[in-house]
């Protein structure tokens, strides 16, 4: 066997045994034949990711390399942009609060089951959001956010103090 016939049949087991690769694959194939011109394509993989897999990602959004959605099912991914090498356990949103304002994900990031990330923030490279955290605000880079609605509990070393911004509770 030549080394290509071992790397296609390495690449095929992990689409077969990868619900998640599979989504992955359909949305980058999407992308590539939206870019050429081919028509009819996004609103059809749109929808097959959505029955499929349980997967609602927006066809052209702009993602990096290396997105690893854990658990596909019951995720919605709509951002400005989503970096690269980003992780997604399970049933997390990225949404709105008012139309057309989407957040931006930066590079090396971490979303626990059930996150939501809602409006145009910014979420630093290197951050990780708590699982049901629900984030209104920027996360700095490298910093940790937890809790509803989500607050930084944690900068690792080496990085700038950033203020947060607090919620007052209503009374």
């Amino acid at each position: 066997m030549s080394i290509d016939t071992v790397s296609t049949t390495k690449v095929l087991r992990l689409l077969y045994q990868n619900p998640s690769l599979r989504a992955m694959a359909w949305f980058r194939l999407a992308n590539a034949l939206r870019s050429v011109g081919v028509r009819g394509t996004s609103s059809w993989t749109q929808r097959r990711l959505l029955r499929l897999y349980g997967l609602e990602l927006s066809i052209g959004l702009q993602i990096g390399g290396g997105l690893y959605i854990a658990h596909p099912v019951g995720c919605v991914l709509h951002a400005t942009s989503i970096g690269s090498n980003v992780t997604v356990i399970s049933a997390v949103t990225f949404g709105t609060l008012e139309a057309g304002v989407w957040p931006t994900i930066g590079d090396d990031t971490f979303f626990g089951a059930g996150a939501r990330v809602l409006g145009a923030i910014t979420i630093g490279s290197g951050a990780k959001v708590g699982a049901n955290a629900v984030v209104l605000h920027d996360v700095p880079a490298r910093a940790t956010a937890v809790g509803v609605p989500a607050r930084v509990l944690e900068r690792r070393v080496g990085e700038p103090e950033v203020a947060t911004p607090r919620m007052e509770p209503s009374g």
